[in-house]
């Protein structure tokens, strides 16, 4: 579990890496030209330059094996058995592949509510919950806050390499976290801290005091989003889904994380606009629920195989 867990977090670094690079080529295109460029050429370049990254995307996954597990489901033992040893040494990929066996033996073709509906939704909120605390509001409109900040777009599009870097490092610090205090602790603390974040930063535009403090109010909520919500969510969702339905519930999972976020996304501009300060309360709002709905509902998964999940979710539908 704990290397699963890993695993996942670094996939999340790598991509928070990618939005960090993102940051600096649209702050250095910004720098060619003035408002004017920006609106006619500026933004162009900046959809052209993603390109390259996806270009080496396609060619990188070209390399990426296939799951172990959907290797042994398929019956292609024998190279599903080298894959666990290029992961875990000679010793345990056997012992982990007799444990694949034994779980998917006889219910491979499990209906997704088997396990009941409560995993399923659980599942779901995990990603509803990432999503309507607001972190794509910050990360797709910060240029924009700052703007409303009273800086100008060379100013604006500075201080959100700022926010990568903050979103980057935090979440790093979440990878070396994860398997010591457990995925539930980080995802509690990580809530409560961007709710006091949002709930100040909401207070800035209330009271007109936009400056230094609605940065740094800016730059904790992504801190404690990127040390919990960021990279742990999407361990969970790894995680907590018996083996025996993990495809099916974690497609539905993310079909939910990108319904919620095309939500938020396109409610910030309205929501904005009726009150900022109003817009980021409601996140903070958000932040407290997310905190209650994982203390009440969500399981440990820290320690713990996909087979053991498969049992805890079996006593609980019982």
């Amino acid at each position: 579990a704990s290397r699963r867990g890993g695993l996942v977090a670094w996939n999340q670094f790598a991509i928070i890496f990618g939005m960090l690079v993102v940051y600096f080529v649209n702050y250095f295109i910004a720098l060619n030209g003035d408002e004017a460029w920006l609106t006619s050429t500026g933004w162009r370049l900046m959809f052209l330059s993603e390109v390259i990254p996806a270009a080496l995307l396609f060619l990188l996954v070209l390399g990426v094996p296939e799951s172990p597990r959907w290797l042994i489901m398929k019956g292609r033992e024998a190279k599903a058995v080298a894959i666990l040893e290029r992961i875990m040494g000679a010793p345990e990929a056997e012992v982990e592949a007799q444990s694949i066996r034994r779980s998917l033996h006889g219910t491979v073709k499990a209906k997704l509510f088997s396990y009941g509906v409560g995993v399923i939704v659980i599942g779901m909120l995990l990603s509803v919950f990432q999503q309507f605390i607001g972190i794509n509001v910050v990360l797709y409109y910060a240029p924009e806050i700052f703007r409303n900040m009273g800086m100008g777009t060379n100013a604006a599009l500075a201080q959100t390499i700022i926010v990568g870097v903050i979103n980057l490092s935090f979440t790093v610090l979440a990878i070396f976290t994860v398997d010591r205090f457990g995925r539930r602790p980080l995802m509690i603390i990580g809530s409560l801290g961007m709710a006091v974040s949002m709930v100040t930063l909401g207070m800035t535009f209330f009271l007109e005091q936009m400056g230094f403090l609605s940065l740094l109010a800016m730059l904790c909520y992504v801190a404690s989003f990127a040390v919990s919500w960021g990279p742990i969510c999407w361990v969970l969702i790894s995680e907590i889904f018996p083996n025996t339905i993990r495809s099916q519930a974690v497609a539905v999972a993310v079909a939910a994380q990108w319904i919620s976020n095309f939500l938020v996304s396109a409610t910030f501009p309205s929501l904005s606009a009726w009150s900022v300060g109003g817009t980021y309360c409601i996140y903070a709002l958000m932040s407290l629920a997310s905190a209650l709905f994982v203390w009440k509902w969500v399981p440990e998964t820290k320690g713990k195989t996909l087979e053991e999940m498969s049992k805890l979710w079996r006593k609980n539908g019982d």
